[in-house]
């Protein structure tokens, strides 16, 4: 009877510590696990997951849309005060992200939804590896998938989606479809969703996609570019470049070529990757300097050098002029960002490039590298029609461009500095700016221009 009774003490002992055991793992899931994955899910309402249904994606989708036209959910922003407040840690303000990125993105067509990390990559970063920005509508979706598998490396995407089109679902099944096509998708692509009824956004795009990037160098590169040689690694093991990257001063071209017959531009399997098999191809007649037709856009890179440069060899671009529009790795953060007021073809990326040159960013080409334009039809009747409107507004932007450089670096006494030589060199060209530039400087008598 002893020996039975002692055995019942310790079957009970063990229950008893049983059902404490698990009461404490129902406690800890109650208290602390689901309330950390709601505040999860508040903060980011974004699907994750790869192996989320297609039908989920509509319907979360169709969910933001609609937050779009009413009062947004306010969700606390963490600002850091340790910089002005050592002593202090971060604090809460209530702003709601939304507002953040309308204010962000004002100059651009609103009301707009911008969907940051919709998917976010899986892989691990180096913060001074290269990201490709580049944005993308629904009948690019083959290219891009193309470069993800070419590139091998970080990418940041912004796609566009109309949220009046018909279409609408169909194209947030794609998006998903897309994305969990291959693994490397999902291993380096961040993907960032712009909502709204304004096509065509360039530079707003271009702007979401560099800022979401999560390395600190990035390449604004077209989505219709093959990557053919590996710069990435080129520019990474090089310590000279690496320091001229760092300090923000400097932007490196990756020179851009296309088929002279538009036939041969669809096959991306035999474009050239290496500096040899390109210029023998350029020889035989059958690639040419992109856009040849229209020299200003591409020709400051200066084809000719290009050709003769020996192996390894990154020479200045010394011939800039407004139109140029070639495809750089730079800084992040620093550089002045694309101006938002373009919307359509015609001068968007041109005035992204001007703002870099006049802040007083170098540009230098990367003489072993090239990319190869992958030809498809264009809106032409579109392209004219926008570029006649975009060109009024080019014109008007170079002119408050320079005049803001101008007075900025005058009052900062570093006109005629290195990084002042651009402003003098191109804003000069301008009609009737020598006389606006003089009268800034008796005006602010701090330092007297040279050339005006």
């Amino acid at each position: 009877m002893i020996v039975s009774t002692t055995h019942c003490a310790r079957i009970g002992q063990t229950i008893a510590l049983l059902y404490a055991f698990i009461a404490i793992l129902y406690t800890t899931n109650y208290l602390l696990a689901s309330p950390l994955r709601a505040c999860f899910s508040l903060l980011f309402n974004l699907p994750t997951s790869t192996t989320l249904p297609n039908s989920s994606v509509s319907s979360i989708l169709h969910s933001l849309n609609k937050q779009n036209f009413r009062k947004p959910q306010v969700s606390p922003l963490f600002w850091d005060t340790k910089a002005s407040r050592p002593s202090e840690s971060s604090w809460p303000a209530d702003i709601d992200n939304d507002l953040v990125l309308s204010k962000a993105f004002s100059s651009s067509m609103h009301p707009s939804k911008i969907v940051p990390f919709f998917y976010r990559a899986s892989g691990e970063l180096d913060a001074e590896d290269i990201t490709i920005t580049t944005l993308i509508t629904s009948n690019r979706f083959p290219v891009f998938a193309r470069l993800v598998e070419r590139y091998q490396g970080p990418i940041s995407v912004a796609i566009h989606v109309n949220n009046n089109s018909s279409e609408y679902y169909s194209l947030l099944d794609s998006i998903h479809t897309l994305y969990t096509s291959t693994p490397n998708m999902a291993r380096f692509v961040d993907v960032h969703l712009v909502m709204d009824s304004f096509d065509r956004q360039f530079n707003t795009w271009r702007n979401i996609a560099r800022l979401f990037a999560r390395t600190d160098f990035v390449m604004m590169l077209d989505i219709d570019f093959a990557i053919c040689t590996d710069f990435r690694s080129a520019m990474r093991a090089n310590r000279s470049i690496m320091d001229e990257l760092r300090k923000g001063n400097s932007a490196f071209v990756i020179p851009a070529f296309e088929f002279v017959k538009p036939d041969e531009g669809n096959h991306q399997v035999a474009f050239p990757t290496d500096k040899y098999s390109l210029l023998s191809a350029v020889k035989a007649g059958h690639l040419d300097m992109f856009h040849a037709s229209w020299e200003v856009g591409h020709n400051s890179t200066d084809y000719p050098r290009y050709y003769a440069a020996p192996p390894g060899e990154v020479y200045k671009v010394t011939k800039y002029q407004a139109a140029y529009e070639p495809y750089i790795v730079f800084k992040k953060d620093g550089p002045p960002w694309c101006d938002e007021r373009f919307v359509g073809y015609g001068g968007n990326k041109a005035a992204c490039l001007f703002e870099l040159y006049l802040s007083g960013i170098s540009y230098y080409v990367l003489s072993d590298h090239f990319i190869v334009h992958q030809n498809h039809l264009y809106e032409e009747k579109v392209r004219k029609d926008e570029r006649k409107f975009n060109k009024k507004i080019y014109n008007d932007f170079k002119e408050e461009t320079c005049l803001r450089y101008f007075k900025h670096y005058h009052d900062l006494g570093i006109l005629n500095s290195t990084r002042g030589y651009n402003i003098q060199q191109e804003c000069t060209k301008l009609k009737g700016f020598p006389q606006i530039a003089q009268q800034v400087c008796a005006s602010s008598p701090f330092e007297s221009p040279s050339g005006t």
